[in-house]
C-alpha cells in the first residue's frame, strides 16, 4: 500500500474516531476508575466481539455495560444466571395463544444490543451453550423460524473466580467464543473514597446518549479498514504459534506447562482487537504495541495449563509474558 493511501486513511480515521473520546468521557462520569475495563469494553464493541469479565462482586461490572448501553442509545438486558435457569429463559420460546389458536413467539432477553450475562458460570452447560450459540450465530431459532439478533450486539459475561463453590466452569470451546477475557481488580484508595462519597450523597450522574447504534455499526466497518502490514500479521501468527509449539521459539521450559495452545480464532481476535485498539488511539495503522496491548486479554482464556503448571501455580499471564518477550518484534 502506498504511503499516500495510509496518510489519507489515517486522516479519515482521526476524524471518524472522535466519538471514542466523547464516549469515554461520558462513561467516566458514572464509572470511577476502571479505565482498563472501559477500554476493553470499547475494543469488544468496535471489533464486533464479546467480552468475559472475571472479578469479585461489587466492582462496577454491571454498571459499566449499562452505562455503555445508555451512552450508545441501545437496548440493554440483564440475565442473572442461576442453576435452575432454562435455555428458553435466555432465548425465548413459543407460547400457545388460545385466543388466536396458534403459537406466538415470545423473544427472550438475548434480543437486545447489550446483554449482560451475570455470573455465567452459575448456570448449567445447556443454558451456557444456548447463549453462546446466539453469540456465535447472531441469530436464535424458535420453532421453525430463525430470528436475527439486533445490531450492534455485544455480550458481556461475568464470572466469579472458579475457586468459589457452586459454579460450572465454561468448557474450553465455549470460552473460545469470547474475543476478550479481562480481569477486574479493586479500585485504588482515592477512587474508592470518591465512590463512597458519590453513594453517600445519593447524587448519581446519569449518562447521556452521545453516539447512536448506527455510528457503532459504521465504526466497525472502519475498524476493519485499519491498515495492518504483513509483518504485523506474521508477528500475530508467531505469538499464537509460540503458545502451541514453544520449543520452536526457544521456550522449551513451557512445553510441560502448556496443555494446548491458542486456536486460529485467537489469531483472528488478536488482529481485530489490535485494529480496534489502533482506532481508539486514533491511528489508521497497527503497530506492534497495539498487538502487545491486547495480547493478555485475547490469549489468557485460550491457553490450557497442565496439572504440572497448576501444581506450580503458573498463570496464563506468566506464559503470555514469556511468549511476548521471546517472539521477535517486527
Amino acid at each position: 500500500m502506498e504511503s499516500v493511501n495510509i496518510k489519507e486513511l489515517n486522516d479519515r480515521i482521526q476524524k471518524e474516531s472522535g466519538f471514542v473520546d466523547i464516549l469515554s468521557l461520558e462513561m467516566g462520569k458514572v464509572i470511577v476508575g476502571q479505565k482498563h475495563l472501559v477500554e476493553n469494553l470499547m475494543i469488544a464493541l468496535l471489533a464486533d466481539g464479546h467480552i468475559l469479565l472475571e472479578g469479585m462482586p461489587g466492582l462496577a461490572k454491571t454498571l459499566a455495560i449499562s452505562t455503555l448501553s445508555k451512552a450508545v442509545g441501545g437496548k440493554f438486558s440483564r440475565i442473572q444466571f442461576t442453576p435452575d435457569l432454562l435455555p428458553a429463559d435466555v432465548t425465548g420460546t413459543l407460547i400457545y395463544s388460545q385466543k388466536k389458536e396458534e403459537f406466538e413467539v415470545h423473544k427472550g432477553p438475548v434480543f437486545a444490543n447489550f446483554v449482560l450475562a451475570d455470573e455465567i458460570n452459575r448456570a448449567p452447560a445447556k443454558v451456557q451453550s444456548a447463549l453462546l450459540e446466539a453469540m456465535q450465530e447472531r441469530q436464535v431459532t424458535l420453532g421453525d423460524s430463525t430470528y436475527d439478533l439486533p445490531e450492534p450486539f455485544l455480550v458481556m459475561a461475568t464470572q466469579n473466580p472458579v475457586e468459589q463453590e457452586g459454579t460450572y466452569p465454561l468448557p474450553e470451546a465455549q470460552v473460545d467464543r469470547f474475543m476478550l477475557k479481562a480481569l477486574v481488580d479493586y479500585p485504588k484508595k482515592e477512587e474508592e473514597k470518591l465512590i463512597v462519597r458519590m453513594n453517600n450523597s445519593g447524587a448519581f450522574p446519569t449518562p447521556n446518549q452521545v453516539v447512536s447504534p448506527e455510528d457503532i455499526i459504521k465504526a466497525r466497518k472502519t475498524v476493519r479498514e485499519v491498515y495492518m502490514d504483513e509483518k504485523i500479521e506474521r508477528y500475530i501468527v508467531d505469538i499464537v504459534f509460540a503458545t502451541r509449539t514453544p520449543a520452536e521459539y526457544g521456550l522449551k521450559d513451557l512445553q510441560n506447562i502448556i496443555a494446548y495452545g491458542a486456536s486460529p480464532r485467537a489469531s483472528i481476535s488478536l488482529s481485530l482487537a489490535a485494529k480496534a485498539y489502533a482506532f481508539i488511539k486514533r491511528r489508521g495503522y497497527v503497530i506492534p504495541e497495539d498487538v502487545r496491548a491486547v495480547c493478555y486479554e485475547v490469549l489468557r482464556h485460550r491457553i490450557g495449563l497442565t496439572y504440572e503448571a497448576e501444581a506450580e501455580n503458573v498463570t496464563p499471564e506468566q506464559i503470555i509474558e514469556k511468549v511476548i518477550n521471546a517472539v521477535i518484534v517486527p
